[in-house]
């Protein structure tokens, strides 16, 4: 049609024209956001472009522009989510993807939504009045089975985009939009192929961003049969080339090309990517690399103005660099120099084809710390887990292991082990493998057995299970029970699932610390600030036990949170909030300060990446936490001799703290009245 549609890193939808390289602004999303934005599509004629665009409210509606008038219709209410625009061939529908449950995923920067789910369903609508009913009463009747050679060919031919004039009667394009036959689910990736028919990828169950991700089932749904079938499972993406014969689609890193219209059998079409080579002179790429770097933070950093940076004469200043380097890492050295005029946190590169990526050997570990005592390896502490969780598995405590702490490690696939031998190398390349090991109680090898055990790979998650319920236990004892300890290792998804894991069990108690040290950070922790301010509402009387407070889920008593100097980002904010809303005391050190967040950026050349953090945070007092951070209410330093010692001051004080609060403030203890008399004589 002469013009071609493109959108920019400020998500504008654009028109191009080819001939005269005129350009028109179609559309620009009010409000940005990396998540489910700005799809557009062209109709068969080349006169309408459809496109999505969310209201204020963060709510994807679909529109139509006219490239013969110049304007744009909404044809969508903007209630309820719908995305995904496609055209049928045959230029008498729009299909779309609609939903009434995208308002906490479409919140996307709030972590309250890491337990939503969405589902979806697949709409049409009738474009012109009078236009062909796509889901019009189909017949009951059994009728004759044409015979061979009946067929007079009318229907066969594919339906030119030459021949087809689209017509769209907008006033009362509303009422022919109906939704096709079929269980919601997780859609996405909707695409038309001939007349009638549609692909589209379609998962279950799925929360925030895997909703925008991962292995899906390859549907086709046809009008005709009212039906879809799954071509493939396991499908990450897919594509079908413009004639719509082929599709493209790729699966655990392989690429498939196939026939399009037919269920695909496994491993067809599996193109040989792996024998593909390309050369490449990395340093003749690099002064494109660094120019890329400079240009994405030119036009993605959140501060126009590049915090007084002159970013012009930043990349003078650096680029005579660039041709001196000799390695990938002397590259990253110069584009870091060159970020670091900016001043803010989140700012960074890294990777790339030629960065040293040298094999691992990696070390099958048995979830234990160990000493030496008579010339042997002993287990000083076996760390437990649970068994059915695959993260926390303990090797040496399922059932039929169950090795105790204070055995010796005698041997290890029949090799002896003796305290001079380095103990890891007889676990190489061991992890999730079976290995035999000899153990007992003597060093002597008296009363030893052999058991079977499966080393772990990783070790992390046992050892931080264990650091967290030893913190439970010492700040139980400490406060006989009636201070809860919960700790968040970030504000995404796994602090999310620790917060409920360890919170719930403890809304009990009078009181509570809150630990956030080492906090990796992630989305708003509005999560975790929502329900620690949760006010008390009424206790509920039943027949039987006692009296339910509402909300279940609070506690009511003082509150204090521990925080350090390793905690950024979410990890900022959370003690922000914890002060804005007057929720407690801050014990530790003053976190990093790095409140300035990244939302995804285009990929250099070689495969590495830059950022441009264009996330900045400001209120009524200005620009706030950014270089800053969140200085504690009471300073306390982890000095290493203390915590070698086997002490945490920060969270010995915060006990204090809390116990001194609970003996000041007390906790309001209510009596149940006397039950109403209601009936009298």
């Amino acid at each position: 049609g002469g013009s071609i549609a493109f959108s920019d890193n400020s998500l504008a939808l654009w028109l191009l024209d080819v001939e005269s390289g005129e350009t028109t602004r179609v559309a620009q999303e009010p409000v940005y956001t990396p998540l489910v934005t700005l799809t557009y599509r062209w109709s068969p004629d080349s006169r309408w472009l459809a496109y999505t665009l969310n209201s204020a409210g963060l709510m994807q509606a679909i529109h139509i522009y006219d490239t013969q008038s110049g304007e744009s219709r909404q044809i969508t209410d903007g209630l309820s989510e719908m995305s995904e625009p496609a055209w049928d061939a045959s230029g008498d529908y729009l299909f779309m993807l609609g939903t009434t449950e995208a308002g906490p995923l479409k919140d996307w920067f709030s972590q309250t939504n890491f337990d939503a789910q969405w589902e979806h369903t697949i709409y049409v609508a009738t474009l012109a009045e009078g236009g062909p009913a796509p889901l019009a009463p189909q017949s009951d009747e059994v009728g004759m089975e044409e015979e061979e050679g009946d067929d007079d060919g009318e229907g066969d031919e594919d339906v030119e985009s030459e021949d087809v004039i689209v017509t769209i009667d907008f006033e009362t394009l509303a009422s022919r939009i109906q939704p096709l036959p079929g269980e919601t689910h997780t859609l996405r990736g909707l695409e038309v192929g001939d007349a009638g028919e549609l692909y589209y990828l379609e998962t279950s169950g799925l929360q925030f961003f895997d909703a925008w991700g991962g292995p899906a089932e390859l549907k086709l749904f046809k009008l005709e049969s009212r039906e879809a079938e799954t071509l493939a499972s396991g499908v990450d993406d897919f594509d079908l080339s413009a004639d719509r014969k082929k599709l493209l689609y790729g699966k655990e890193s392989d690429l498939f090309l196939v026939d399009a219209g037919g269920k695909i059998e496994d491993g067809e079409g599996k193109l040989p990517t792996g024998e593909v080579a390309v050369w490449s002179d990395p340093a003749a790429e690099w002064p494109q690399i660094f120019h890329e770097a400079w240009r994405i933070n030119r036009d993605y950093f959140y501060d126009p103005n590049f915090h007084g940076a002159d970013w012009e004469a930043v990349r003078t200043k650096y680029e005579p660099f660039v041709e001196h380097a000799a390695t990938r890492s002397d590259l990253e050295r110069i584009i870091v120099w060159m970020l670091s005029e900016l001043a803010v946190g989140h700012s960074g590169s890294g990777g790339g084809e030629s960065i040293a990526d040298p094999k691992n050997i990696t070390v099958g570990l048995l979830g234990a710390d160990y000493e030496v005592g008579e010339g042997r390896y002993r287990f000083s502490r076996v760390y437990g887990g649970l068994n059915w969780t695959p993260d926390l598995r303990s090797p040496l405590e399922v059932p039929g292991v169950e090795v105790a702490e204070g055995e010796y490690l005698l041997a290890v696939n029949g090799r002896d082990l003796v305290a001079g031998d380095n103990l890891y190398r007889h676990f190489e390349n061991t992890a999730d493998h079976q290995v035999t090991l000899t153990v007992g109680p003597s060093p002597d090898g008296g009363g030893s057995r052999e058991v079977v055990v499966v080393p772990l790979s990783d070790e992390r998650q046992l050892r931080f299970r264990a650091w967290v319920e030893g913190n439970i236990e010492k700040v139980h004892a400490a406060t006989e029970g009636r201070v809860a300890y919960v700790y968040v290792p970030d504000t995404a998804r796994a602090g999310h699932e620790y917060f409920k894991r360890y919170f719930y069990p403890q809304s009990h108690m009078d009181a509570i610390i809150v630990d956030e040290r080492y906090n990796g950070g992630g989305l708003i922790a509005d999560y975790y600030i929502d329900i620690l301010r949760r006010p008390f509402i009424a206790n509920w009387a039943m027949r039987y036990g006692e009296d339910l407070a509402s909300p279940r889920g609070a506690i009511l008593g003082p509150k204090v949170m521990i925080i350090d100097e390793t905690a950024g980002s979410g990890g900022d904010l959370l003690p922000w909030m914890f002060r804005k809303y007057e929720l407690g005391t801050l014990v530790g050190k003053r976190t990093w300060g790095g409140l300035v967040g990244t939302l995804g950026f285009p990929p250099l050349m070689d495969g590495g990446g830059v950022t441009a953090p264009n996330l900045g945070i400001w209120t009524e007092d200005g620009w706030v936490v950014e270089n800053v951070g969140v200085p504690p209410d009471i300073e306390v330093e982890q000095w290493p001799a203390e915590v070698n010692a086997g002490h945490d001051p920060q969270l010995e004080k915060a006990i204090e703290v809390v116990l001194e609060a609970l003996e000041r403030e007390g906790v309001e203890k209510m009596e149940r009245p006397a039950f109403p008399v209601r009936i009298r004589e």
